[in-house]
Order: C-alpha cells, then structure tokens, then sequence
C-alpha cells in the first residue's frame, strides 16, 4: 500500500539554522532518500519551498479565487513530502521515525486511496 508522509516544519527555526545544521539536514535527508530508494519503496519525494511562495487557488460559485502564500497561517508548515510502498501502518510509522524532520516538526503519515485501473487501460 502506498503512504504519503507529509513533512511539517516550523519554517522560522529552519530560516535561522546555521550553514552547518542546514548541511547537517541535507546530509541526513540525502541518506533517508537514498535508503528507501535502495528498499525499493520509494514512489516519489520532494523537498518545498517555503509556504510564502505558494499560492492557493479556491473555486467558489464556479469563480476561481487566487491568493498568494499558504493555505492557512500556522507554526509549522508543509516542507516536503514522501511516498512510500509499505505493507502496513506499522512499516510506514517505522519509516515515518526515521524521517530527519519528525526530530523538531511532525510527519503525518497516511495512506493513499487505491483505485483499480479498468481492464486494457493504460498505466504509467
């Protein structure tokens, strides 16, 4: 079953990190990548730029509605994310652990919807 691991950070605590503890993260977040990548779980993963530069977008009475920055103002925000092949919630919280970001943010863990492919259709 795949499992999305949403990574939550206080964005202000990683803006006043110092270049050591910065390439300290980067390190730590490589080895995690690359250990799962070597399981064979990995299904896709990324690292965000800060919730500032992201833009939110609501459709309201078919008007579309564009506001610059995070969906909502709060302590941590989403830094990355991780989807993982895991065979149960018990695998997926021991990979969520491991996570660099679970030692001073929050990693949600949830599990994706599976939807069956119709027969002959093409996947990717």
């Amino acid at each position: 079953m795949r499992y999305m691991f949403t990574i939550f950070v206080d964005e202000a605590a990683r803006e006043s990190a110092t270049e050591a503890e910065t390439q300290e993260t980067g390190v730590a977040y490589g080895a995690y990548t690359q250990e799962v990548q070597e399981k064979g779980i990995l299904v896709a993963g990324e690292g965000l730029q800060p919730a500032a530069t992201g833009t939110t977008v609501r459709v309201r009475d078919g008007e579309s509605e564009v506001t610059d920055g995070p969906f909502a103002e709060t302590k941590e925000q989403v830094a990355g994310f991780y989807v993982l092949e895991c065979k149960d919630l018990d695998e997926a919280l021991e990979w969520a652990a491991k996570i660099p970001g679970a030692k001073d943010g929050a990693i949600e863990v949830r599990p994706a919807i599976e939807v069956e492919q119709p027969s002959g259709a093409a996947t990717s």
